[in-house]
């Protein structure tokens, strides 16, 4: 019986915890109440990220900064991705790249720059090329040519369907490129990893449907600046829908994975394929000894 109890009571707790997805879902009369909140779980939902502990810089024994490519063609990264198409899912459901594009042109995310090492800031206007691309069609040229006094003197203004239009969207994500720092923590006794900047990796929009088009980083953004914005954003939690996960608790539990492309280094902090060319099989074996070698520290650290 008191078992019982207990899974009765666990049960409970897991329901009052539910957020945002499938808000008033059983509640509501009508579809346009569903995901709308009362006021009472408005307060109840109005938390925060959970802060990060101050760590001393006498307390990082070893410590070592990394460079990982997060491809989003993995399965367990699908989270990170979807959904492509928002036009079938709740407003609640966007994906990552949906929410930083979104709180970058309403202001909410500053910490935007053009450099993992944060040295020189973007602004909205200097990526807005990068975002949407608009160019006239060979027909729209002709038009202007043969009535070009009218446009000239502004008596006719070229119709829309002689302008071609290239937003990016979700879709045309390649992945994204994270930076991190491993350290070993010797107060606490542990291994410990701190999520430090994200970027997007994508094609430009004038290169949108061209065939293996070039891809850029697009920006960075300072991790812990953006902590508050990702969490108020969730992942599709596909074990359980009721229970989204936050994008700030997906990416600070490290629930993906990647491939280590760079790590601090004396040669200028060179990337794996610059010393490991032409062979893919071989920067993916680097990759994994670099990971080893972090691995390793904390294990060396123990007598047994």
């Amino acid at each position: 019986m008191k078992i019982k109890n207990l899974l009765f009571v666990a049960v409970a707790v897991a329901g009052s915890l539910t957020v945002s997805a499938q808000s008033n879902l059983l509640n509501a009369k009508t579809p346009e109440e569903i995901g709308k909140k009362t006021a009472a779980q408005m307060i109840s939902d109005n938390d925060k990220p959970l802060p990060y502990g101050y760590v001393h810089d006498r307390d990082v024994l070893m410590g070592k900064t990394i460079w990982e490519f997060i491809d989003i063609d993995e399965r367990i990264n699908f989270p990170l991705y979807y959904p492509i198409d928002t036009a079938f899912v709740g407003k609640e459901r966007r994906s990552l790249f949906d929410v930083l594009v979104k709180n970058i042109k309403n202001g909410n995310i500053k910490e935007v720059y053009a450099d993992d090492y944060f040295n020189t800031k973007k602004t909205l206007a200097d990526m807005s090329s990068s975002f949407t691309y608009i160019d006239t069609i060979p027909a729209g040229f002709d038009e202007i040519n043969n009535y070009f006094d009218d446009y000239k003197k502004g008596k006719k203004v070229l119709d829309p369907q002689f302008i071609n239009k290239q937003d990016l969207t979700a879709q045309d994500i390649s992945g994204y490129k994270i930076k991190g720092f491993w350290y070993f923590d010797k107060r606490q006794g542990e291994l410990k990893y701190r999520l430090l900047a994200l970027c997007p990796v994508t094609p430009e929009a004038r290169d949108i449907g061209k065939d293996n088009p070039d891809v850029i980083d697009l920006f960075w953004v300072y991790f812990p600046a953006i902590r508050d914005v990702l969490h108020e954003a969730k992942a599709f939690n596909d074990k359980n829908s009721a229970m989204p996960i936050t994008f700030d608790h997906l990416l600070n539990s490290r629930r993906f994975t990647g491939e280590i492309y760079k790590e601090e280094n004396v040669y200028g902090d060179r990337e794996i394929q610059q010393y490991m060319k032409d062979n893919s099989q071989n920067q993916l074996l680097e990759s994994e000894r670099i990971k080893e070698k972090i691995r390793s520290f904390e294990s060396d650290m123990w007598n047994y």
